[in-house]
């Protein structure tokens, strides 16, 4: 799993490639953490190279998402594939996230 993070004026895109398990959770959580700090400008979670996500990696999104509710951000989830589209329908994430 490899997150890269872009820092724009008003935005903050988050690239994620592999697998987004529990163990990458854990490792990847401390990084995207940071983040909340600055969840009044646009979140953007790329998952164009994501494979798979776990219920961890989908707590990661839920945590972002609240701090940029609280903050007045918001929270950009785009290019999700099939596999993980059918994760976000069975969780109700698709209706948490504007998904692009």
């Amino acid at each position: 799993m490899k997150t890269k993070i872009i820092r724009e004026e008003k935005s903050i895109t988050i690239e994620f490639s592999g697998r987004l398990d529990t163990p990458a959770a854990q490792e990847t959580a401390p990084q995207l953490f940071p983040i909340q700090d600055e969840a009044d400008k646009t979140i953007i979670l790329d998952c164009t190279n994501l494979t798979y996500i776990s219920s961890s990696g989908l707590r990661i999104f839920l945590i972002l998402r609240k701090a940029a509710e609280a903050k007045g951000g918001k929270v950009i989830v785009k290019n999700i594939n099939d596999d993980i589209r059918s994760v976000f329908m069975m969780t109700g994430f698709l209706n948490l996230f504007e998904i692009c």
